[in-house]
């Protein structure tokens, strides 16, 4: 029995295992056992225990409850659990999610104990280091054994810094293996989608139209930390509510929220209260957010992840960063890339109010990513014993 230890330690990365999660269960659970280990970096209920709730996941086999800190005290506590974990349970493989500290830590301590690393969403690059999901990303990427890239275009960047496509097994860190694998958010997205309609009831509590509505999340530290970035975004948003009728949604990522009375102009704070057409909420569910981003006319968003939802639902989306990891979407039109500047994100409004016709052609695979995922690692696996 191959045994996984999976590191999840942010929303994204709760709702990504769920897709590897399910394969196991669904047609891999003779072949493998699969431990979840939550370093507590979201520990807010509505951002980590409801996901695990919502999503049929098993809850964590451990937590390590780091909390909220500075970046090397965080990571260097995750570090010193995860490494212990790997010690005491000697997994075959350590599975990492996407970009956060998380994601570092647990490729550090299995790289240092010679446990392989497995990196889901590998290849992703933004070419811009000053964001501390770039660094993570990249070394992750750099000491890992096996990589699945959502896109081609990540096996591309990954080639780039002189990986291979074509190496032969067995696998290693110094050999490793690169896998166009497609995403598993859109395995989850396609099972999800159904269920969100039946149980989530998020448009009615909050009077909102499918089609008549503006989805916005931001939550990037960049955005919420600096206040003329801040300000810029929420300006725009409340210029763009009540267009042609429209509402402006928001649900509030807990930063967001906190910096809110600090960091937006009292001025402007006030317009916002006294807007109807603008409604900011707490956190919502996946399957809430599912149910948004399938309903809204166009998604405002600093996220990657709902930058590739909104793909998957054939919504335009604004991109409220100065770069995307996503370049596809850029590239197909369906995304604009508006940073946090008034001008380009209402510019960007008013192009896609006034086109009608998108194309949105497959770009992350067929839905069955979490089951290649499986038999890349069982393959791997047996080449070794």
């Amino acid at each position: 029995m191959i045994k996984l230890l999976t590191i999840v330690g942010a929303r994204p990365q709760i709702i990504k295992a769920a897709a590897l999660n399910r394969s196991i269960k669904n047609f891999f659970s003779d072949q493998i056992r699969e431990y979840i280990l939550h370093t507590g970096q979201h520990y807010d209920q509505n951002m980590s225990q409801v996901f695990f709730d919502e999503l049929g996941i098993p809850q964590p086999d451990f937590n390590l409850n780091v909390g909220s800190s500075g970046h090397g005290v965080q990571t260097a506590r995750m570090i010193e659990g995860i490494e212990e974990k790997l010690i005491t349970l000697k997994p075959d493989f350590l599975v990492v999610y996407g970009d956060t500290n998380s994601t570092l830590a647990g490729a550090i301590a299995a790289s240092k104990v010679h446990v392989p690393v497995v990196h889901i969403e590998a290849g992703l690059r933004s070419y811009n280091k000053a964001m501390p999901e770039e660094i993570n990303r990249i070394v992750c990427d750099h000491v890992s054994t096996l990589l699945f890239s959502p896109t081609k275009t990540g096996v591309n960047n990954l080639e780039k810094e002189g990986f291979r496509s074509d190496n032969p097994p067995p696998f290693t860190s110094d050999n490793p293996a690169v896998f166009h694998c497609g995403d598993v958010m859109y395995d989850n997205s396609l099972y999800f989608a159904e269920i969100a309609d039946q149980k989530s009831a998020i448009l009615e509590q909050n009077q909102l139209i499918p089609g008549k509505f503006i989805l916005g999340t931001i939550h990037r530290n960049n955005n919420t930390d600096d206040p003329k970035r801040l300000n810029a975004i929420f300006e725009a948003l409340n210029e763009i509510s009540g267009t042609d009728g429209q509402d402006v949604f928001l649900p509030l990522h807990p930063r967001t929220s906190k910096l809110l009375d600090q960091n937006l102009e009292k001025g402007l704070h006030q317009k916002i209260k006294n807007n109807s057409h603008f409604k900011i909420s707490k956190p919502v569910s996946f399957l809430d957010i599912i149910k948004l981003e399938k309903s809204a006319r166009l998604i405002l968003t600093d996220s990657g992840g709902v930058q590739k939802e909104s793909y998957f639902f054939g919504k335009p989306c604004i991109i409220l960063r100065p770069e995307t990891e996503w370049v596809e979407l850029v590239d197909n039109g369906t995304a604009i890339i508006a940073d946090a500047d008034i001008e380009r994100i209402m510019n960007a409004f008013y192009y896609f109010k006034n086109r009608n016709y998108y194309e949105f052609p497959s770009l992350f695979g067929d839905g069955k990513a979490g089951i290649f995922i499986c038999e890349q690692i069982i393959r791997t696996y047996k080449a070794f014993n």
